[in-house]
């Protein structure tokens, strides 16, 4: 399971919990690429610091892979322009 479902079921328990509020901002941050107080992260247990962790390192990879599928779909019609016979 991901850590941003992991994190999701935590909140949905109880979202008035210390840890499910930390986890909601943190999201939240990081869909509106917005300010995140990384001393909230050192008030976690570690379990669930560690998956604030793995939250971040799944966010960053899944940007890394948009930034790449966005990189190619602006390069598809460049290379089909630049190749008349096809």
């Amino acid at each position: 399971m991901r850590a941003i479902n992991k994190a999701t079921l935590i909140i949905e328990q109880d979202a008035s919990n210390t840890t499910a509020q930390i986890f909601s901002a943190l999201i939240i941050s990081l869909q509106n690429e917005s300010d995140f107080s990384l001393k909230d992260l050192y008030s976690l247990e570690s379990k669930d610091f560690d998956l604030a962790m793995d939250i971040l390192d799944e966010w960053r990879l899944d940007r890394y892979y948009l930034g790449k599928t966005k990189t190619f779909g602006a390069a598809t019609p460049t290379t089909h322009q630049s190749h008349p016979n096809h």
